[in-house]
């Protein structure tokens, strides 16, 4: 007697960009069976391409929306005409908590379940296996559905918009801190001390520790004033060596926040 191949799940990719072509090759290698749509990409071999989101979204068990933040709540409208009860929505674009909510009301409204995606890494070279944290009313199923295809997605008990916050907490430091290394590298360029600096930089992120962390935010509020006078040294330096000091300033700025907060405390408890 036969038995009947089980085919894996339906899963419309709508961006087939970096990201979104990364992750469809993935799905297709691990036998699901994937619709795509993106006006600009064509599909990939082995995903069906359709001329829509709502054709894309058509007869889908999950729908991953990797196109733009800008994009996000567009391609959720013009993508329910085609959505089938009892399908799932995710969004993995990088967006705000508050546009997050927007679509799980929106998802709501319409009888769908939604999932908040948050990619915690770049997603060229890991694709399907890139860590993702999900929230939302479809988060637990989102995960049964794709872990068993590869997927590495922790879930967080909340509403959508939670993973959006956590990434986005996460960027502030990630993001500001090269944002501070590019600047401060442009300024050493300018000086011509690139290399010591860069060397600089390499030891003390090599030696880095949860103690780093305390001391950082310790000596920060400790020693804010003092330290407000120095990055107003450095950035009228930056300005000398007509490199923009945008990180400069803003953490001076920081620094005479919390100087301000030391010289005026709030009254006792």
């Amino acid at each position: 007697m036969r038995s009947t191949p089980v085919q894996g799940p339906r899963i419309a990719v709508l961006g087939l960009g970096e990201a979104g072509g990364a992750i469809a090759n993935d799905l297709v290698a691990a036998g699901a069976r994937l619709r795509g749509y993106d006006p600009k990409v064509p599909a990939p071999p082995g995903v069906v391409d359709t001329g829509s989101e709502a054709e894309a979204a058509r007869g889908s068990d999950l729908v991953l929306s990797v196109n733009s933040a800008s994009a996000a709540v567009d391609a959720l409208r013009a993508g329910l005409a085609g959505t089938p009860p009892g399908c799932l929505w995710a969004d993995l674009n990088t967006a705000s908590p508050g546009v997050k909510r927007r679509l799980g009301v929106i998802a709501e409204e319409a009888g769908i379940d939604f999932v908040d995606v948050s990619l915690m890494a770049t997603v060229p070279g890991r694709g399907l296996r890139t860590p993702m944290l999900v929230s939302g009313p479809g988060a637990r199923r989102y995960a049964e559905l794709l872990r068993p295809l590869g997927a590495r997605a922790d879930v967080l008990d909340g509403p959508p918009g939670l993973a959006a916050e956590r990434k986005l907490l996460r960027s502030v430091f990630y993001k500001g801190l090269a944002a501070a290394v590019v600047e401060a590298l442009e300024a050493a360029r300018a000086a011509g001390c690139e290399d010591w600096l860069r060397e600089n930089i390499s030891e003390e992120l090599t030696r880095a520790s949860a103690a780093t962390l305390d001391r950082l935010v310790e000596g920060s509020h400790r020693h804010a004033v003092r330290r407000t006078v120095e990055m107003q040294a450095a950035a009228d330096m930056l300005d000398d060596l007509d490199v923009p000091p945008l990180i400069a300033t803003a953490s001076r700025d920081v620094l005479r926040r919390l100087a301000r907060a030391v010289e005026s405390p709030g009254p006792p408890q």
